[in-house]
């Protein structure tokens, strides 16, 4: 472990990781040479046998910095969405969430995941409702219904169980293989969330806040990074005290309150457009009514007339 100070008060524990260690897991292994993003021309050391090298000086220092930052967000109180929604990661990422209490995406991302957050909430709201309806003993339903229950609640489960008790978006994502997880690159970098991504050599690093420059396809490599980033959160987590947990839950049950009554205001200015439209309904019936009865009377007065 590496000791270093933060606000002149926390230690950071950051797990060491040598050269050694990114060279027997694979990190320096990039794409093909033909299929490189020109973009990553500063990352790469060479090539050998048509496959471009990663120069590991720079991973290595950039991993530290990575961790550095993740280690910072952690303490004060912040969450990380690991997303990656590849094969060999799908099954890593949702490990380390679970094991450091963040939140995952590892199966597909829905769009709009960040930027219509209060469209995602409605279908966690729904999938914890479709959940304990399945968990009673005596549900109510026929036996058809819970089929059905089952199979929606399943493919909730498989895009929404990672972020099921996500509160609000997070104030930090780590990404693993950016090409595949563009969308949520884009909506990141949108709403101004940091961005922690392994890039590889065929990657695109604009906009990603902390690029890690390494293989994004090798399980060892994938492994590695899940592991650098597991210890940085468990130590980060013991620097959080007490009062800062309090704190910490005080402001999300504010935020909570605050998006609640939101939504209340939502409702009622709603519900007042709605009546002031039946209104103007109910003025133009009337006045249509008036109108019809004044040309009737119109009418049999200029018969009466002739």
């Amino acid at each position: 472990m590496e000791k270093l100070w933060w606000n002149n008060r926390e230690i950071m524990n950051l797990p060491s990781v040598t050269i050694k260690q990114l060279l027997e897991s694979g990190v320096h292994l990039g794409h093909k040479t033909f299929r490189w993003n020109p973009k990553m021309r500063n990352y790469i050391f060479g090539s050998k046998d048509s496959i471009h090298i990663i120069d590991l000086t720079q991973t290595l220092e950039m991993t530290k910095s990575a961790l550095q930052e993740v280690h910072k967000c952690i303490s004060s109180g912040g969450k990380i969405l690991f997303v990656s929604t590849k094969k060999q990661a799908s099954e890593a990422i949702s490990k380390i969430a679970k094991d450091t209490s963040q939140y995952y995406v590892n199966h597909r991302w829905l769009g709009g995941m960040l930027t219509n957050w209060k469209t995602i909430t409605n279908s966690i709201k729904r999938y914890k409702k479709l959940s304990e309806d399945l968990k009673k003993e005596v549900t109510g339903f026929t036996k058809k219904e819970v089929l059905k229950m089952g199979v929606q609640r399943d493919k909730l489960e498989r895009s929404l169980g990672g972020i099921a008790e996500m509160k609000k978006v997070p104030e930090m994502i780590f990404i693993i293989d950016t090409n595949n997880e563009s969308l949520a690159v884009k909506e990141a970098i949108k709403l101004n969330i940091p961005i922690v991504a392994i890039v590889d050599t065929n990657s695109d690093p604009t906009g990603i806040d902390f690029p890690i420059p390494g293989n994004d396809d090798a399980r060892r490599a994938i492994n590695l990074y899940c592991d650098l980033m597991k210890q940085t959160i468990l130590d980060a987590q013991k620097n959080i005290s007490k009062q800062d947990i309090k704190t910490i839950e005080e402001n999300v049950k504010k935020e909570e309150i605050k998006s609640k009554s939101e939504e209340k205001v939502k409702e009622t200015k709603k519900e007042e457009s709605k009546k002031k439209v039946e209104v103007s309904k109910k003025v133009d019936k009337k006045e249509k009514k008036t109108t019809s009865i004044f040309s009737k009377i119109k009418k049999i007065a200029s018969k009466k007339a002739k």
